[in-house]
């Protein structure tokens, strides 16, 4: 028999009854669930909502209940619908009468909105940690390689040279945000709905500031019917998540070109690659290609919530129920995702003369030759229409800036010096951009220790 079957005069059909069911997924959050109903029942002990003997009864009730599900000896079944119908059966069936208290100036629409935010808390200190991890292992190689010269690209052509430890930091930047944004979510989810029951709080004496102090919370939530109804810390936390494999698969797509033999900038460890079933020579970046195939998922979870929750009126609607999935399957995704990705970067190996090699082609050295004239007092403009008349003559002729007689420079402008070969050779590009955040050794240096600086700001 349903918990709330007074009012009804005939059972739930079976088809109903497993449409309704939520308990194959909520099951995740019988923790928090425990936690939430120890916070209730001690509050409702202090305040003498109920006695504290039997406040007492319940959370060593509830306790006991913890145990077994840990070891196993406890199941779950649909016949109560969900984790919350669940652990208040279980509840009474050790306790009696001081277990059906404990609903007490509660409902499961404030129940499951603690508990969700519980568990969203506690995993997003997992992604975080995770993240951090990431950071130090891009530090780690940015220093190793922070002269490795590489083409920088615009519209994936050759633009102007950097180095690997440059381009890691961009990410290892892109990385730090998401770390802030999951931080900002966090704070801002950190607020206890328990004490709203339905909607409209209770007529008991309930202290919501206790309930919250016990389970971590800043305070309460500020208007009960905000409480139970919004899941906008939900949609937020996706939103980051979606932004974090945003970045993840701009990086994978990198990482799939750079392995590739017409880059050979990279190649990954065998421990993270695979071959193929036909070609023996094959060895394929599934780990990346997962990635970013991934991604698509945590995008999905994302729209899904958001258009659950497009339509629908104050204050709980059943629809709701459609919140947990995709948010358990994006952090199911980025826990998977991140520490493998950390390890496949932490094992890679870099071609530092294939990287070099790419940056003296498709004349790179460009916009340092039209600096060379501006510099020398030339208007910009003027030196940028002037140096490409020297890549055109190059192009027509099969020579490179590096490999042009001064003689043909001169031809054209005769602030041209012999000079300019060492104006425009690859280490003097990359190290004379000393501008803060530029590809220098040592403002990259100076990113490396930035991110490091930061993770140890957060214990990592």
């Amino acid at each position: 028999m349903k918990l709330w079957s007074g009012r009804f005069q005939k059972d739930v059909d079976s088809k109903v009854n497993d449409f309704n069911s939520s308990i194959s997924f909520d099951a995740r959050l019988y923790r928090q669930d425990i936690a939430g109903s120890i916070a209730h029942a001690t509050m409702l002990g202090e305040q003498g909502i109920i006695a504290p003997e039997e406040a007492k009864q319940i959370i060593q009730g509830l306790r006991s209940i913890l145990a077994e599900v840990e070891d196993g000896t406890v199941s779950f079944t649909e016949d109560n619908e969900d984790i919350h119908m669940n652990m208040e059966v279980l509840l009474t069936q050790r306790v009696g009468d001081a277990g059906k208290r404990l609903h007490t100036a509660r409902s499961r629409n404030d129940q499951v909105a603690v508990d969700f935010r519980l568990y969203v808390k506690e995993q997003i200190s997992v992604i975080l940690d995770q993240l951090l991890k990431l950071e130090l292992v891009l530090s780690r190689q940015a220093e190793k390689h922070v002269d490795a010269v590489m083409p920088g690209y615009t519209h994936l052509q050759r633009a102007q040279p950097v180095t690997f430890g440059h381009t890691l930091m961009a990410y290892a930047n892109m990385f730090r945000r998401d770390v802030t944004r999951l931080e900002d979510c966090l704070e801002r989810m950190n607020e206890s709905p328990l004490g709203s029951g339905a909607l409209a709080t209770s007529t008991h004496a309930v202290n919501r500031h206790r309930t919250a102090e016990l389970l971590g919370f800043s305070k309460p939530m500020d208007n009960s019917l905000d409480g139970v109804s919004d899941r906008d810390f939900a949609i937020e936390f996706l939103s980051a998540c979606s932004i974090l494999m945003m970045h993840l698969s701009r990086f994978s797509e990198e990482i799939i070109l750079w392995c590739s033999w017409e880059f050979k900038f990279i190649e990954l460890d065998d421990a993270y690659a695979t071959g193929s079933s036909i070609m023996p020579q094959k060895k394929n970046p599934d780990v990346a290609e997962l990635v970013r195939g991934k991604t698509g998922r945590v995008y999905g979870s994302l729209i899904t919530l958001l258009t659950v929750m497009k339509g629908l009126p104050l204050a709980y609607n059943k629809d709701m129920q459609e919140d947990k999935e995709p948010v358990f399957d994006a952090i199911d995704t980025v826990e998977l995702v991140l520490p493998v990705f950390t390890s496949m970067m932490d094992t890679l190996s870099v071609n530092r003369q294939n990287m070099r090699n790419a940056a003296n082609g498709g004349f790179i050295s460009a916009t340092d030759c039209a600096d060379y004239l501006a510099k020398r007092g030339m208007p910009f403009r003027e030196a940028y229409g002037i140096v490409g008349r020297l890549v055109d003559h190059c192009i027509r002729t099969g020579q490179s800036l590096e490999t042009l007689p001064l003689s043909d420079y001169q031809a054209i402008s005769p602030l041209f010096g012999d000079d300019v070969y060492q104006s425009l050779s690859l280490d003097t590009c990359v190290n004379d951009r000393k501008v803060y955040g530029g590809p220098a050794k040592e403002s990259v240096l100076a990113q490396i220790e930035a991110i490091r600086a930061f993770c140890k700001e957060r214990g990592v």
